[in-house]
């Protein structure tokens, strides 16, 4: 009787050639940050104004703005949502701010209020076509881009309002300390609170649970549709106060103002290692995000480059990020 010997079992080892704590690195904030690095150098080595003090500072007074609404917006993406209203929402907070102080005679601080309270308004509004006529985030912010950029031209018939008191145009162009403006210092303070907030506090870690499942969020205790309604009202306050920033440094109220900003802040906060489909999103990748748009910008900006090429690169840097949460989804 003759027997056949089984053949040997082999082992198949996967493949992973990458160590485990350089692809968890990769997967968080360490790969954008060494992007950001290697922007850096580049930008270095083609241009020898780059890597100067008043230069530096710059991208950082320029980047303020986009900071204050990629904060936001990190709130909203990790929830699932997704916000196109922001840079409408800032431009009408921007003109409520011009007609409310130069035409109906407001105090400039009660201007601020205003300004500020309706981008929460325009905020509110987006979150209740989310949670309560059950809008997809897509179609909400879309239909409120719409309505704000349309009540922004409608509030002075399209035309800019020019001309803020010294001390309010100060706060964004005088340097503190030889290097801080007060909205530079704003905007830290911001990122700061946002991150304690989502790092720290319960309501933050909600925000995770609600990204991963809304519905398993729900069965959990979480009040689903108060905290995603509360999202798209930070977004539209901090539409507001981005607003009244943009007014200082452009010592002006203009309509048209922000148009396609919102692009750049979702890029911004995808780029920061943040997943569209909800769940994942950390502050600190949301700066570095910040930093490579505001870097990249204004080293195009130094090598003179076109802003109409410049607007095809950022389209590139859009799709390759959502490509790599595409890719880190898959993998994970």
């Amino acid at each position: 009787m003759s027997t056949t010997a089984a053949p040997p079992t082999t082992s198949k080892k996967t493949r992973n050639p990458l160590p485990p704590r350089v692809k968890t690195a990769l997967s968080g904030t360490g790969g954008p940050f060494i992007g950001l690095v290697l922007l850096g150098i580049a930008l270095f080595i083609a241009t020898p104004y780059f890597l100067t003090v008043n230069n530096l500072l710059n991208v950082l007074d320029q980047v303020t703005i986009l900071g204050i609404l990629a904060l936001g917006m990190t709130f909203v993406i990790v929830t699932g949502g997704i916000d196109l209203s922001v840079g409408a929402v800032l431009a009408l907070s921007m003109m409520v701010l011009g007609w409310t102080s130069h035409n109906a005679g407001w105090p400039l601080w009660l201007s601020i209020v205003a300004a500020v309270a309706v981008g929460g308004l325009c905020g509110l509004v987006s979150g209740l076509g989310v949670t309560i006529a059950k809008l997809p985030p897509f179609i909400a912010t879309l239909a409120m881009l719409s309505i704000a950029r349309g009540s922004a031209n409608i509030i002075t018939d399209g035309q800019q309002i020019v001309g803020y008191p010294d001390w309010f145009t100060e706060l964004s162009t005088r340097r503190y300390l030889g290097f801080l403006t007060i909205t530079a210092v704003v905007l830290v303070l911001l990122l700061v609170a946002g991150w304690a907030f989502m790092r720290y506090r319960a309501g933050g870690r909600a925000l995770y649970a609600i990204g991963g499942s809304a519905e398993v969020a729900r069965l959990a205790g979480i009040q689903v549709k108060k905290a995603t309604t509360g999202v798209y009202v930070a977004m539209g306050l901090l539409s507001g106060l981005a607003g009244v920033v943009l007014a200082a440094r452009l010592d002006s109220s203009q309509p048209s103002a922000a148009v396609g900003l919102e692009l750049d802040v979702i890029a911004a906060v995808v780029i920061g290692g943040a997943s569209l489909a909800g769940g994942v999103g950390r502050i600190p990748g949301t700066i570095v995000g910040v930093l490579i748009i505001g870097v990249l910008r204004n080293g195009l900006n130094l090598l003179s480059v076109s802003p109409f090429v410049q607007q095809v690169v950022i389209g590139v840097v859009i799709a390759l990020a959502v490509m790599v949460d595409v890719l880190r989804r898959r993998d994970r």
